[in-house]
């Protein structure tokens, strides 16, 4: 069961959607990441004539937020489909980029929100990749 406090933050990202340039898919997206100090930075899909310049929208979010200096975050919830309606029921699930993206900002058990409920990030990414950083001596 969702709670109140989730379904707003969908209904966010539901309005961040709508805002998404989708002309070659039709295929909207949008998020909205909260900070750990509870600021919120929505984002959407941006597509491009040549689909490998296409910004998704959580590569949008967690750009925005990175812009302002914020790197420490909450969670993230993601909604996209054909129709609002579609959004609001099916799970849009987080591409492989945008999935590394969170990995390097993100904990392994940080919580995606999506159309069916909670899921951490590592059940959705369970390899992310790693550099070692020597100073740190982590992977």
């Amino acid at each position: 069961m969702m709670t109140q406090a989730q379904k707003a933050l969908l209904e966010q990202a539901l309005e961040a959607r709508e805002h998404a340039y989708a002309p070659y898919s039709h295929f909207q997206v949008g998020a909205v990441l909260v900070a750990a100090d509870g600021r919120r930075f929505s984002g959407c899909n941006l597509e491009n004539a040549s689909y490998s310049m296409t910004i998704c929208a959580e590569r949008c979010a967690i750009c925005s937020a990175v812009a302002a200096g914020v790197r420490s975050f909450q969670e993230i919830a993601i909604v996209g489909g054909a129709s609002r309606d579609a959004a609001e029921t099916v799970p849009c699930l987080p591409c492989g980029a945008c999935l590394q993206v969170l990995s390097e900002f993100c904990p392994p058990d940080f919580p995606v929100l999506l159309a069916d409920g909670m899921h951490p990030l590592n059940t959705l990414f369970p390899a992310a990749f790693r550099l070692r950083n020597t100073a740190e001596g982590t992977l």
